[in-house]
């Protein structure tokens, strides 16, 4: 039998009548979701790929330097799914400079850096947020901030909408999707915090945590609270479901470069779900894609185990080595765009000194001059860079 996944609700928006499509509650129900089969086979599958990619993240010398280039990459390509230009370099040089190419946009993927570096910090507090509309409303304060003066108009940060938004098209008449009326935006998150907070998921719960998950981030979609900035907070809700119901000790998994492979499926499945309740295409594709992006973490953990292993070794066998020029090799990772100014701050030691290290390691091709200036000079660990993003050409 069809499986019932929602309502649709007339209102006049704008002068034009428009269907405004309301989800039911999950779980799926009548019939619930159909696990056993194909999707308890791609959720093993999965879950084996997260556990190998968790083990390639340990191989590295420090976590620090999967977090800070995982969660910008992933920023990254959140931010493009929506429209942005920025690549991950720009992103680097900003954060180091306060100048980059496409600045706007670099501005806003350093907010959802922001915006998910608060949430995990509310989450892991004793008494800080709950995973709730409250913590994702506080998210998206952070990541819409100055949006306004980007992108034109008022996208009330960290409000919930109080007016009708759609999806695709150019009024609400011809638009791809109608969310649900305002009205219904602040019942239909609290029965998703409700479910969030079940606690079945802790072991009654026929769904698996991965499973559930995904099945999250398609009702936040469906519920579009916010008048932008929604699919970056609905892929955000991933990230932290996953750590906060300990699939993942962090968050490595950059679930968006997949999803921005398969984008047009990735809008399809969300549609079918609303339109044919296919639930179970929906999870096998995300599943897939959660098993595709941990093969890629892992990649990427190899070629980084790889580079920095080789480096140092160059490094320590060389005669112009110093102390001050080690120490730097091994900050990189997690500082692959430096100048000499923050050189010293990193080493916590003299200019000359810094000045010195960043020499020998320019000297020996490990980092680059990238500016092509004689004074404020910016270096890159090209290698690192490179072996970060090779997956994504």
């Amino acid at each position: 039998m069809p499986r019932t996944t929602g309502t649709y609700r007339s209102s006049t928006v704008a002068g034009e009548t428009v269907r405004a499509f309301v989800p039911a509650p999950l779980p799926p129900a009548r019939p619930a979701l159909q696990v056993e089969g194909p999707i308890d086979t791609a959720c093993a599958r999965a879950m084996t790929a997260i556990s190998r990619l968790e083990v390639a993240a340990s191989l590295v010398p420090s976590t620090e330097w999967f977090l800070y280039g995982f969660v910008r990459k992933e920023a990254v390509l959140t931010s493009q799914i929506e429209g942005t230009e920025a690549t991950l370099r720009d992103v680097l040089e900003f954060e180091v400079t306060e100048h980059a190419t496409h600045e706007g946009d670099v501005v806003e993927v350093c907010n959802y850096v922001e915006a998910l570096t608060y949430a995990r910090r509310e989450l892991a507090k004793p008494k800080g947020l709950p995973l709730s509309a409250r913590l994702l409303c506080e998210a998206h304060r952070r990541l819409m901030r100055d949006a306004g003066t980007r992108r034109g108009g008022d996208k009330k940060p960290g409000v919930i909408r109080t007016s009708q938004n759609w999806v695709g098209g150019t009024r609400p008449g011809n638009a791809r999707f109608v969310p649900p009326p305002a009205d219904a935006v602040p019942g239909l998150l609290a029965d998703l915090d409700r479910w969030i907070h079940d606690r079945r998921i802790y072991g009654r719960d026929p769904l698996p945590p991965l499973v559930k998950a995904g099945l999250a981030h398609v009702q936040f979609e469906t519920i579009h609270p916010f008048l932008d900035g929604n699919g970056r907070i609905g892929r955000l809700l991933i990230t932290l479901l996953l750590e906060h119901w300990g699939v993942m000790r962090s968050p490595i998994l950059y679930l968006s470069h997949s999803i921005k492979r398969h984008q047009r499926e990735y809008y399809d499945r969300l549609s079918a779900v609303r339109t044919d309740g296919d639930w179970e295409g929906w999870t096998q594709f995300y599943l897939a894609c959660v098993t595709e992006a941990a093969e890629d973490g892992v990649a990427v953990a190899q070629r980084i185990f790889a580079l920095t292993g080789k480096d140092r070794g160059r490094l320590i066998s060389h005669a112009d080595a110093t102390v001050a020029a080690i120490h730097l090799l091994d900050l990189l990772p997690s500082n692959p765009i430096v100048t000499v100014p923050r050189a010293t701050k990193l080493l916590g030691t003299t200019a000359p000194t810094a000045r010195k290290a960043v020499e020998v390691l320019e000297r020996i091709g490990i980092l680059q001059e990238t500016s092509g200036r004689l004074r404020d000079r910016v270096y890159a660990y090209q290698a690192y860079l490179q072996a970060l993003t090779a997956d994504e050409d």
